[in-house]
């Protein structure tokens, strides 16, 4: 990740799972089960938030989940923002449309981090050409697929046994064939699609101060 802090220090700082480590969130040593406060010496007391803390943590949520810098989240923002329609929905619009996320969403990847190294290692194609910049604004009617040159790599035997497991729970707005391993999107989900557990009119509350 960008943040310097250990993944799973993240999600016991905002309080729920943000899945930044895979298939091991899911597991019984995850930190949310074993630890579920927030992390530091006085953490089991509920903090006391200023509005501007409330802002902040909602934020911070989006930028952990979606594995962004304050760089690149706060341009996300900008662009969404003079934009006509829900912010909310189009902000989530914009986060899921990002490649390294569709790669995760089709499972693909564990995480959106193994997601981002895979795609900046060359190993997908978006309608038949190679893009290797996680950022990539995939849209409705793409298909992605792996580059044929990748297709003998030991990875793709684990992606197989880990589709398998996963079966057909994959999200309704992405097209997934498992037997050719590739994916479409269909149509780009807002907020009754994604609920990324944070409130979306708190981050435009926070940069409008």
């Amino acid at each position: 990740m960008n943040q310097k802090r250990a993944k799973c220090k993240l999600c016991r700082r905002a309080n729920k799972k943000l899945f930044l480590k895979g298939e091991r969130c899911s597991l019984a040593k995850c930190a949310m089960i074993k630890k579920p406060y927030a992390p530091g010496q006085h953490a089991k007391k509920a903090p006391m938030l200023t509005e501007f803390g409330r802002q902040l943590a909602q934020k911070q949520i989006f930028k952990w989940t979606y594995d962004l810098n304050e760089k690149q989240f706060r341009k996300y923002y900008e662009e969404v923002s003079h934009k006509e329609g829900n912010f909310g929905d189009l902000l989530i619009a914009k986060l899921e449309g990002r490649l390294d996320n569709i790669v995760y969403r089709l499972g693909f990847a564990a995480s959106r981090r193994e997601a981002r190294q895979l795609v900046g290692h060359g190993f997908f194609t978006v309608n038949g050409k190679k893009v290797s910049v996680p950022s990539f604004n995939v849209k409705v009617g793409d298909e992605i697929s792996f580059k044929e040159s990748k297709e003998k790599k030991a990875y793709m035997e684990l992606l197989k046994v880990r589709l398998e497991k996963k079966s057909e729970n994959f999200p309704v707005w992405l097209e997934m064939n498992p037997k050719e391993l590739k994916g479409k999107v269909l149509t780009l989900p807002g907020r009754a699609e994604v609920d990324p557990g944070a409130n979306a009119q708190a981050v435009t509350e926070f940069y409008s101060r």
